[in-house]
């Protein structure tokens, strides 16, 4: 009787030792994951800084790159999958262990706690790195359509459209200006410049308002934009206040255009304007 009452504490220390020890190669497993972690968002960043760096050179390197991102993208979800299962395992260790002892011992109930913690922040970053390896492979993919693609000046026009009507004035520009550098003699260049100026006048910024639809009417004479740019040229000097050139350019359109739409309404505007 009385070496099972001088036993007894000791197996219960021996068991504490022998969970505790366990408890500490669950938490090597976590450290270890965490480092594949650690990498695994590197490599995300550096598949993010290629990305951008593949839509700055020309096709055939960026299309090399697009390739080497998307094997390093089939890596990195790899290695991703490997962690969560290698995860899975770390936690149902725990669980073991926990069923495996009844009595609650103080430090390892706590060496429980913090590691089902650090458990708990790892998903936490997989998941964040899973929707990061997500956004980066949605990059690369529409990087690819672009440089398989090459962009055309009706799909520069469409994107300016589409950035004017949801009022992101400074994104229509760039994609009309695109037209105007890369492709001065389509025809759609003159659209581009008067929706330009369009812009600006939108923005209130009507003096460069002014300058381009001033652009529109000498560099591309004829085009049927021309007496729209007048007219808006026209209520622009308006606002500035200078109605001595709003009257000029009204003259003008009339005498130029005088069979167009906007004649008649700048027949109507002259009236207006004092």
């Amino acid at each position: 009787m009385k070496k099972s009452l001088f036993l007894a504490p000791l197996l219960f220390t021996l068991a504490a030792c022998a969970t505790k020890g366990e408890m500490n190669l669950a938490q090597q497993d976590i450290d270890e994951i965490k480092s594949r972690l650690a990498l695994a968002e590197k490599n995300i960043s550096s598949a993010r800084q290629e990305a951008m760096e593949a839509s700055e050179k020309g096709s055939r390197e960026a299309l090399k790159s697009l390739d080497n991102l998307r094997r390093g993208s089939a890596d990195m979800q790899a290695n991703l999958d490997t962690m969560r299962i290698d995860l899975q395992v770390v936690a149902g260790k725990v669980d073991d262990l926990g069923n495996a002892t009844k009595k609650p011992f103080d430090d390892l109930t706590m060496l429980k706690e913090d590691t089902a913690k650090g458990i708990k922040s790892i998903e936490e970053r997989l998941a964040k790195l899973e929707q990061g390896l997500q956004d980066t492979n949605t990059r690369v993919t529409a990087l690819a359509k672009t440089v398989e693609s090459p962009p055309t000046a009706d799909a520069f026009y469409k994107q300016g459209m589409e950035s004017f009507r949801a009022g992101d004035l400074k994104k229509s520009r760039e994609a009309f200006n695109k037209i105007i550098e890369q492709f001065a003699e389509h025809k759609l260049a003159a659209n581009a410049r008067y929706w330009i100026g369009e812009s600006y006048y939108t923005e209130k910024n009507f003096e460069q308002a002014v300058l381009e639809y001033q652009r529109v009417i000498q560099e591309y004479p004829g085009k049927e934009k021309v007496p729209a740019a007048m007219l808006k040229q026209a209520m622009a000097f308006r606002e500035l206040g200078d109605a001595k050139s709003a009257r000029f350019v009204l003259k003008e359109l009339l005498e130029k255009a005088p069979n167009s739409d906007e004649a008649t309404l700048a027949k109507d505007l002259l009236t207006k304007i004092k």
